[in-house]
């Protein structure tokens, strides 16, 4: 049985756990939130300091999720987490500039033009794709049975 059977959680917390990270990584966090650095880094970019605590916050509750297995420190580090991500993710959702595909452009792997296909010949990313092919036909050719 693994832990996540174990310990009797509902399935939407099982589908939630791999936001939860190594406790080292939240502490990890609010050093970097509390250094000289990272106050700099916080009154350049917003013009004001961070508020440092839900670092803590989230350090404390992973360990105790970690030791005890306490349920309640665990989705509160889950709803800590998804609040987190829906911050990270709010401007690419807000954007009104870019129109979303729904699927790729018909055309999406069609040749290069004749010129662009040259340029690509003789560029770094050329040259290393050719020597990428030659070492997969090097392979494919060798035979690794032997007969004795």
């Amino acid at each position: 049985m693994s832990e996540k059977e174990e310990l009797h959680l509902p399935e939407d917390i099982k589908l939630k756990m791999f936001l939860v990270k190594n406790c080292s990584w939240y502490d990890e966090e609010y050093s970097d939130c509390k250094s000289v650095r990272g106050r700099f880094h916080q009154y350049f970019v917003h013009g004001d300091l961070l508020d440092c605590s839900p670092w803590k916050r989230d350090m404390a509750n992973c360990e105790r999720w970690t030791k005890n297995k306490d349920r309640d420190s665990l989705e509160e580090l889950i709803n800590s987490e998804m609040k987190r991500r829906e911050e990270r993710l709010k401007p690419f959702k807000e954007n009104e500039v870019w129109e979303n595909r729904t699927s790729p452009p018909e055309n999406w792997n069609s040749p290069l033009p004749p010129w662009l296909e040259e340029e690509y010949k003789n560029s770094y990313l050329g040259l290393r794709a050719d020597e990428f092919r030659d070492m997969v036909n090097d392979k494919a050719r060798k035979s690794f049975c032997s007969f004795m």
